[in-house]
């Protein structure tokens, strides 16, 4: 599949270079879902039986995409694009394309809040991933998410009620840190757990887990650890100081024109 879950890969790269090889002029559609070589496409087959090159390849992917494509039983000739629209890889579809602008915006924006994170105040940074936490899923109301850090906390920054009754609960710490988190964070955590005779706890920071507390989290039940990458991989998926704007992706629906359908 895609990255983006909506479409089988060898599906979509058949798509487009099927769509490239007609704006050639090598390649029909007589009607739906039936693709065929023109008189043009079966000659280039016998000119280039060898894989082709780069350059072909290339050519063949960007040369032709302002073509306009001929309507069936209207004359006219095609007309051809005045110039080149990119230098994008020949075999990047623009779906591909599409996806790998995606991925780039989403690490742009992971990289800004992480920087924005380590300027807020230690008790903002609480909140924020408390909010993250009840986005997530943790609490049936925000008031189920109490933010209790600051001077003689214990270790203790939040605590979530997963019940109604708060009969179970998890057990926060956030750490807007810039150095890594070391094992004995993780043992001063752990011990403030059993304090608490708490069960579960999750340790959140901006920063990185060292090798060794990653180890003593293995080692023990209960902790779950959240990086800085991932901690801003989960405010983008759950929408935690991230607006997302929507982008309508125009696709033909070839079955509104299946005049065969029932």
């Amino acid at each position: 599949m895609l990255a983006s879950g909506t479409q089988l890969v060898y599906k979509n790269r058949a798509g487009w270079a099927h769509d490239r090889l007609k704006r050639a002029g090598l390649s029909s559609s007589p009607k739906r879902g039936f693709w065929r070589l023109t008189a043009e496409g079966a000659a280039f087959v016998k000119v280039h039986s060898a894989p082709l090159s780069e350059e072909e390849t290339q050519k063949l992917a960007m040369d032709f995409i302002g073509v306009r494509l001929k309507v069936p039983g209207v004359a006219g000739e095609q007309v051809l694009p005045t110039s080149a629209p990119s230098e994008a890889p020949a075999v990047a579809s623009p779906d591909d394309q599409l996806e790998v602008a995606l991925a780039e915006l989403r690490k742009s924006a992971a990289s800004d809040l992480l920087e924005i994170l380590a300027t807020v105040s230690p008790s903002f940074f609480e909140r924020v991933v408390l909010d993250l936490l009840h986005g997530m899923g943790y609490g049936a109301n925000r008031e189920d998410l109490q933010q209790v850090g600051g001077p003689g906390d214990a270790g203790i920054d939040g605590v979530i009620s997963l019940d109604r009754l708060g009969l179970e609960k998890v057990y926060v710490q956030a750490k807007r840190w810039q150095e890594n988190i070391s094992r004995p964070h993780l043992q001063a955590f752990y011990g403030a757990l059993a304090g608490q005779k708490a069960r579960k706890g999750v340790f959140i920071t901006t920063s990185l887990f060292s090798a060794q507390a990653r180890d003593y989290a293995k080692s023990v039940e209960g902790i779950v650890l959240v990086d800085g990458p991932r901690l801003a991989g989960l405010m983008i998926d759950h929408g935690i100081g991230i607006s997302a704007r929507v982008v309508r992706i125009p696709k033909i629906d070839s079955d509104y024109f299946d005049e065969n359908a029932a």
